[in-house]
């Protein structure tokens, strides 16, 4: 590992307060970050070190995963530093620079851009011109701070549709080399996420039936309790479709639907996930309301920062099928929505019945807020003497034994580490959003055209009641 370093855009945002500096808490306590290790947080907030450090401790005392102690944080502290700037102006990148520099953080740096898409231009520009992104020193006099390889982790959303998503790519490549450009998905650092390989290939009991001919469907649910809350200007722009379909479901399925990988190198992974997406079923203009439902709850458009007029889709339901031999003819249910019944994410796989009568076994894959898997099979119910036959479950909860939860890595937490190491088998891939993105406009073109039907559905309840 030759990262040194992480610069945080964005250093007095919510995502940073909340996931980022718990996350580096926690690998600090577990000794992952080296002992010269520097976190710098960037803002243009008016908060001296001292200030700084005093809001941090209070976000890592109530978010972080081990056991905070004031022993622990004084020495973490020590690894923080603030630094005030305008991120759009330009001139203020040189001061950076000799900041950087004064902190001795050389040999390799980790950008993190946890701001709106809109900054990641200015804020690359800047480092360019203040010669911050040079993999080696021209000269003696050369202020380049990143004597290694630099990287830099950009947040979702990549893009709201296929060509805003390439201009993001580009402009990123112009500044950074491909393989240093970590698009994060946090579901994909998530412990049953990265658990669903491992269920599928290294148990025989799944791995042959796991097909056509022994599944019926699956249902993958992403289900919210909260509305957009302060993300209405952000949301609105976006909607389900964008926010959660097009990564975060898109990615489950793809791990729960490939081919087994050769092997466990990133590029093979990935390289199995990307032909899940090459195999979608095309979707006709005449189908279009049999396999997509957008709806919104009622109040969305009083929401603070929306459009009062707004058809913004806060809930989509989707009915997709995997053109291969494996799964040709299994529909995927995908569903997402904000201001539901409850919080839940699960991947459930039901199996076909093996006679009338009968029902199907089925697999439950709980993501959030519990992590576990359930299976239902099927008995005879005990004392009687007719087949009578009952469901039942057997249910191991993850997330209920305390040493799992004190030994399970955060997602966010799993995901720096990951990058530090240059490890991207838990990153999304250029190559899975462009053709997830190019999939998604289709549709999204389709609907437009031949539906832009709308359903309305009231806080609290499982949402639109003409979902599938």
């Amino acid at each position: 590992m030759n990262n040194r370093g992480i610069v945080i855009f964005g250093g007095t945002g919510d995502l940073a307060y909340r996931k980022l500096f718990p996350a580096l808490y926690n690998l600090h306590c577990l000794g992952s970050l080296p002992d010269d290790y520097k976190i710098v947080g960037i803002g243009r907030r008016d908060y001296t070190n001292e200030d700084y450090i005093n809001i941090i401790n209070e976000w890592t005392k109530e978010f972080s995963r081990l056991q905070y102690t004031e022993k622990d944080f004084e020495e973490f502290k020590k690894r923080i530093k603030y630094y005030k700037m305008d991120m759009t102006n330009m001139q203020e990148y040189n001061g950076l620079v000799d900041f950087i520099e004064e902190n001795n953080m050389k040999d390799g740096l980790i950008y993190y851009y946890a701001v709106s898409p809109g900054l990641f231009g200015p804020i690359s520009e800047g480092l360019k011109s203040a010669n911050c992104l040079s993999e080696k020193k021209n000269s003696l006099e050369d202020k380049s701070c990143c004597m290694g390889d630099t990287k830099v982790i950009i947040e979702k959303p990549f893009g709201n549709d296929l060509e805003s998503a390439k201009e993001i790519y580009r402009n990123l490549k112009s500044y950074f080399k491909d393989d240093n450009i970590y698009h994060i998905d946090h579901y994909l650092g998530k412990e049953m996420i990265i658990n669903i390989m491992t269920l599928r290939f290294a148990n025989a009991i799944f791995k042959g039936v796991w097909n056509r001919e022994f599944i019926d469907r699956v249902d993958i649910n992403v289900y919210e309790t909260v509305g957009v809350d302060s993300r209405g200007g952000y949301y609105d722009k976006s909607g389900a479709l964008a926010d959660m379909i097009q990564n975060h479901l898109f990615q489950i399925m793809s791990i729960v639907a490939m081919e087994e990988p050769k092997d466990s190198s990133s590029k093979v992974i990935k390289d199995a996930q990307s032909n899940v997406f090459k195999s979608l079923k095309e979707v006709s203009p005449e189908e279009i309301d049999d396999v997509l439902l957008m709806g919104q709850y009622k109040g969305y458009r009083d929401e603070d920062k929306v459009d009062p007029n707004s058809v913004t889709e806060t809930y989509v339901a989707m009915k997709l099928e995997i053109d291969n031999e494996r799964w040709n003819g299994v529909p995927f249910y995908l569903r997402t929505g904000k201001k539901l019944h409850k919080r839940e994410s699960e991947v459930v796989i039901s199996f076909k019945s093996t006679s009338e009568g009968v029902p199907g076994n089925n697999i439950i894959i709980k993501i959030q807020p519990d992590e576990g898997v359930k299976i239902n099979f099927n008995i005879k119910k005990p004392g009687t003497e007719t087949k009578v036959i009952e469901e039942v479950g057997m249910d191991f909860c993850q997330s209920c034994i305390l040493e799992n939860r004190m030994n399970t890595p955060e997602a966010y937490e799993r995901l720096i580490k990951a990058c530090m190491d240059s490890d991207k088998s838990l990153f999304s891939q250029w190559e899975q959003i462009e053709i997830s993105w190019n999939f998604i406009n289709r549709i999204i073109d389709l609907y437009k055209k031949n539906s832009n039907k709308l359903y309305f559905y009231e806080v609290g309840t499982k949402g639109p009641k003409e979902s599938f």
